[in-house]
């Protein structure tokens, strides 16, 4: 868990202030640590950004820094996967510009609807 008590956040971030309420997203899905929305272009029939409360510049830190965390937000990507793909998804973590990050704050792609095809770049 993270250091403090209360989520941390990042004021200039977009999913901190969808987070908090400030900016409107269509939530799916919420745990005590993360918040699951529709992403709004979506790659796919069901298309599901989740993200932790707690403000991490991508996956490999949360991973170094909150393991825990990391494991509650695929477990509510599974959640929402098993509500509106049957189970059958995809979950992408995008780390870094070059590998199609836009918004830097951790946050995993939920995929699924259709059946998937495979184009990495």
């Amino acid at each position: 868990m993270s250091s403090s008590t209360t989520p941390t956040a990042s004021p200039d971030c977009l999913f901190c202030r969808i987070v908090a309420g400030e900016v409107p997203a269509e939530v799916v899905a919420t745990s005590e640590r993360a918040v699951a929305f529709r992403d709004i272009a979506p790659q796919a029939p069901v298309h599901v950004l989740v993200v932790p409360r707690d403000h991490h510049p991508d996956v490999a830190e949360l991973a170094a820094v909150d393991p825990a965390l990391l494991a509650d937000v695929v477990a509510l990507a599974h959640e929402v996967a098993q509500a509106e793909c049957d189970g059958a998804f995809r979950t992408i973590f995008n780390t870094g510009a070059s590998a199609g990050q836009s918004v830097f704050h951790v946050h995993a792609h939920v995929l699924g609807g259709a059946a998937l095809g495979w184009t990495p770049a």
